[in-house]
C-alpha cells in the first residue's frame, strides 16, 4: 500500500464495501488534554479511529459509486460524464474549499483510467494545493509528491492508482482534523458524494433505468450527515455564494431522499440540485 502516512486508519476500511449506511456518526473528535506542538505528534486512540471508520462506512466513495451503477445495470461510465474542467483553489472560505477539494479527489477516482497522466498529475497538484491550505502537513504532502511521481515515471498501475485515490477519498486525515477542525473531512466527503450523486443522477436518466434511483440515490442518513457540518455551531453565519448553495441543495435532496421511492422527476431534481452547486466551482 502506497498511502503509507495513512496506513493506521485504512486498517479499519477494510471491509467497507459489504457496509450498508448506519447511523450519522458522533462526534468523538479527540480531546486535547495536552495541545501538541504540532499536528504530526498526535495520537489518535482506537475509539477515534473507530469512529473514524464508521463516517467511512457511512459515505459512499466514488468508485463504489460507480460500481453500484454497473451491479444497477446502467451500461454508462461516471468517467465519461465528468467534465474536464480546472478547479481553483484560490479561495479563502475553507467550506468552499474543503469541497472544492472533495470534487477534484472524486474526478481523480473516476477518470484515473481514462484521462492522460498529465490531467491526473494536474488534478492531484490541484489537490495538494487544496489539502495544503486546509491544514494538511508534512505527511500527506509526501503522500502527494510519491504519488506524482511515481505516476511521472510510469512506476504504478493503474488499477494500483485507482486503489490509492478511493483509499484516500475514504480515510479522515488525522492532520487535518486537528489542524483546522473536525468539519474539514466530511465536508472533503461532501464534494466527493456531491459529484457522485451528479454523476450518477444523469447516467440514470440517460438510461432511463429510474428503477434503479432507490438503491443508488435515496441515502438520507448521508444527506443528514453533512447538514450537521455545514450547519454546524460556529460555522460562518454569512457564508460565501457556494456554501450558501450547498446548504440549499442539501435542503432539497433531504426532502428528496426522505421519500419511499424515488421516480423520474426525483432523479432530475438531484441531477439539477447538485448540477447547481457544482456550477458555481
Amino acid at each position: 500500500m502506497k498511502i503509507r502516512a495513512l496506513a493506521l486508519a485504512l486498517v479499519l476500511v477494510v471491509g467497507c464495501d459489504d457496509k450498508g449506511p448506519e447511523k450519522a456518526p458522533t462526534n468523538t473528535t479527540a480531546e486535547k488534554a495536552e495541545p501538541g506542538p504540532t499536528a504530526p505528534d498526535k495520537t489518535l486512540s482506537m475509539a477515534e479511529l473507530t469512529a473514524a471508520a464508521d463516517q467511512v462506512a457511512l459515505v459512499p466513495s466514488p468508485a463504489e459509486m460507480q460500481r453500484s451503477l454497473s451491479h444497477a445495470g446502467v451500461g454508462k461510465t461516471l468517467a465519461s460524464m465528468v467534465q474536464d474542467r480546472d478547479i481553483s483553489m484560490k479561495v479563502e472560505n475553507k467550506d468552499q474549499l474543503a469541497v472544492r477539494a472533495g470534487v477534484v479527489l472524486a474526478d481523480l477516482v473516476l477518470t484515473v483510467k481514462e484521462s492522460p497522466k498529465e490531467r491526473t498529475l494536474a488534478r492531484l497538484t490541484t489537490l495538494g494545493v487544496a489539502l495544503e491550505k486546509l491544514g494538511a502537513g508534512s505527511d500527506v504532502q509526501a503522500v502527494i509528491t510519491d504519488l506524482k511521481k511515481e505516476i511521472d515515471n510510469g512506476a504504478i498501475p493503474v488499477d494500483d492508482l485507482v486503489k490509492e485515490f478511493d483509499e484516500l477519498s475514504q480515510v479522515m486525515v488525522p492532520e487535518l482534523e486537528y489542524e483546522a477542525g473536525e468539519w474539514v473531512v466530511p465536508l472533503i466527503q461532501a464534494g466527493s458524494w456531491l459529484e457522485g450523486a451528479h454523476l450518477v443522477s444523469g447516467a440514470v436518466v440517460e438510461a432511463g433505468k429510474f428503477d434503479a434511483a432507490d438503491n443508488l440515490l435515496r441515502q438520507p442518513e448521508v444527506v443528514e450527515y453533512f447538514i450537521k457540518y455545514v450547519d454546524r455551531e460556529g460555522a460562518d453565519k454569512a457564508p460565501d455564494e457556494v456554501v450558501a448553495k450547498l446548504r440549499e441543495t442539501l435542503t432539497t435532496l433531504k426532502t428528496v431522499a426522505s421519500k419511499p421511492s424515488l421516480g423520474e422527476a426525483d432523479v432530475k431534481t438531484i441531477h439539477d440540485a447538485t448540477g447547481a452547486v457544482l456550477s458555481l466551482l
